[in-house]
């Protein structure tokens, strides 16, 4: 049996014995696990770092040994990180409760099994406090659609917008329709963002400038909306537009939860209280795979 066989198998077992919620696989794909009943999801491989490139120098030995160490710790350590990242994804968009997640770390030079308590993610954590505001279901099923949005934008272009949820009068009292309201006049059926069969209008209604207000209640009250805030004291990282910082003011002077999706790297971030609570990448997002 080939080493990473006898990995894989190692990994299965001990996520049964620790009856974990998920098996996730940062690696190759071609990786074959045995039979569970765990749910197994797949990450492809991420961009090689520059640490893959460095070349053989003179150094001397324990030079060269701790050289090997360092890359090795900064090979897992990014991947453990991914491995973090894909779990707090899949409970953003509701594949998975809160529990352990037993991942197979492949990197360039090994293969590790890692545990992952979901319930202590960081990610999860500041979640968790978007959701003392809104409904759980209500963020999970805007953060699906922001995600969809930033992996495959649309019409083949990619698409940047903005969902802020929550204190809706407030909101609409602080922003102007810079076009006719699509969702004026349409029914509460309509408007609401758990239904899925509305996914593909807010989709295409995400190509305008603007953004998406949306209730309490998880209806869309408006879209095309240009936010009347003022930005002074607002600190985000450089490089974010105008969107993401207007976002991020609205939640300062109002009660809502902002959920911005860049155009550029596609991005999702989430603002509360004026601040950034969550920045990740969708490119994270993991292929469900059940052997």
């Amino acid at each position: 049996m080939d080493n990473i066989k006898i990995v894989v198998n190692a990994a299965v077992d001990l996520a049964e014995k620790l009856e974990a919620i998920a098996i996730i696989i940062s690696g190759d794909d071609s990786i074959e696990c045995p039979q569970t009943n765990i749910p197994i999801y797949h990450t492809a491989r991420r961009a090689k770092s520059f640490i893959d490139h460095l070349v053989a120098t003179s150094k001397g030995k324990e030079d060269k040994n701790k050289e090997i160490s360092d890359r090795v710790v900064q090979q897992a350590g990014g991947k453990v990180s991914h491995i973090e990242n894909v779990s707090a994804i899949e409970f953003m968009t509701g594949n998975l409760d809160e529990g352990l997640v037993v991942g197979l770390v492949e990197t360039k030079d090994s293969h590790a099994i890692v545990v992952h308590n979901l319930t202590d993610n960081q990610l999860v954590k500041s979640l968790r406090e978007c959701e003392e505001r809104i409904r759980p279901d209500i963020m999970r099923a805007i953060l699906k659609i922001a995600f969809d949005i930033s992996n495959t934008g649309r019409e083949g272009k990619q698409v940047g917008t903005a969902f802020i949820l929550g204190d809706e009068e407030e909101v609409l009292l602080r922003s102007h329709q810079m076009i006719l309201n699509p969702y004026s006049g349409h029914s509460s059926e309509k408007r609401d963002v758990l239904e899925k069969n509305n996914w593909e209008s807010i989709k295409e209604f995400a190509q305008l400038d603007g953004v998406f207000v949306v209730s309490e209640e998880g209806k869309m009250e408006s879209a095309g909306r240009y936010l009347d805030v003022d930005a002074r004291g607002i600190e985000l990282d450089k490089g974010l537009g105008g969107r993401h910082v207007s976002a991020a003011a609205i939640t300062r002077d109002t009660v809502s939860i902002a959920i911005t999706v860049s155009e550029t790297g596609g991005v999702i971030h989430i603002y509360m209280d004026g601040k950034e609570l969550i920045n990740i990448e969708s490119t994270e997002k993991t292929s469900y795979r059940q052997n």
